[in-house]
């Protein structure tokens, strides 16, 4: 069984993809070293999702050649 990390302490910066707009608005946490948080900087308070290192680095790779 898989535990939801404590995100209350995480440092969250702006991806630098987002656009500024309120569309494009996404935070990642590099607090975690073997995590990474991820949310809707427009709901600072809602849900993140949390990868692996690996998986986020497959899916940054796969968008980047989007």
């Amino acid at each position: 069984m898989s535990r939801t990390p404590d995100l209350s302490t995480a440092t969250w910066r702006k991806s630098s993809y987002s656009d500024g707009g309120d569309n494009n608005c996404v935070e990642v946490s590099d607090t975690f070293p073997a995590l990474v948080p991820v949310r809707d900087s427009k709901a600072p308070t809602g849900p993140a999702l949390v990868f692996g290192p690996g998986a986020w680095s497959a899916f940054v790779a796969y968008a980047a050649r989007r």
